[in-house]
């Protein structure tokens, strides 16, 4: 799952671009709304966590924008203003819940699971390609019944790939969502992280569920 954070303070910021990564979120992050609202539209996120306050365009700014253009990813509003009338004004401008300053990061995180699951289905929480399961809200991979151990990037790659499962991932796609927007896409860490995946998944079964696509990318399946 990938999230945008448009936050412009730094320290705020941090927290929680470390807090999300560490729960095996990918993160990007704007510290002002004019930029966050430009990655909002070119980029394809499952959620955004968006600041009222933000240096040139605030955050009810940005959200209004981003609904009037169609976008319809989950918005998480910050604010530091508590009284009901500026939480109607966040809501009424697009967004789909707020969180509070100063706030407790277990809450910020509640809150950011359940706009997810609201997005995704119930049956995509726990997603399966033969006999590999991949829970999202545990973040607990089996195959055959037998628990593998991931590392986050490892996680993300294949939770990824379990989403579009039977459907060809190129290395762009991969670049995009498993990656944030510094990565240098001209290195071939995609490849190697694909191997550490083939490594743990389909190393010592008879039957192989992640598969080249020579020239375009990856795909996994039966």
């Amino acid at each position: 799952m990938k999230i945008l954070l448009i936050e412009d303070e730094r320290k705020i910021a941090s927290f929680i671009e470390r807090g999300l990564k560490e729960e095996h979120f990918i993160v990007d992050v704007a510290y002002d709304g004019e930029n966050g609202s430009y990655m909002a539209q070119v980029n394809d996120y499952d959620l955004v966590i968006l600041d009222i306050m933000l240096p040139g365009k605030d955050g009810v700014r940005v959200c209004t924008e981003l609904r009037k253009k169609k976008i319809d990813t989950p918005i998480l509003m910050l604010t530091a203003r508590d009284s009901i009338q500026d939480k109607i004004f966040g809501l009424d401008a697009g967004a789909d819940d707020y969180v509070t300053k100063p706030f407790a990061f277990e809450e910020l995180l509640a809150r950011v699971r359940a706009l997810l699951r609201r997005k995704s289905s119930k049956n995509t929480m726990n997603l399966k390609v033969a006999n590999l399961e991949l829970d999202q809200r545990t973040h607990r991979v089996t195959r055959a019944g037998k628990e593998i151990e991931l590392t986050n990037k490892e996680y993300n790659l294949l939770e990824y790939l379990m989403l579009n499962a039977n459907h060809v991932v190129t290395r762009t796609m991969l670049y995009e969502h498993v990656w944030d927007v510094h990565f240098d896409t001209f290195t071939n860490v995609v490849d190697v992280y694909i191997n550490y995946l083939r490594n743990k998944i389909d190393k010592n079964f008879a039957k192989q569920l992640i598969h080249t696509v020579r020239g375009t990318g990856y795909i996994i399946r039966e």
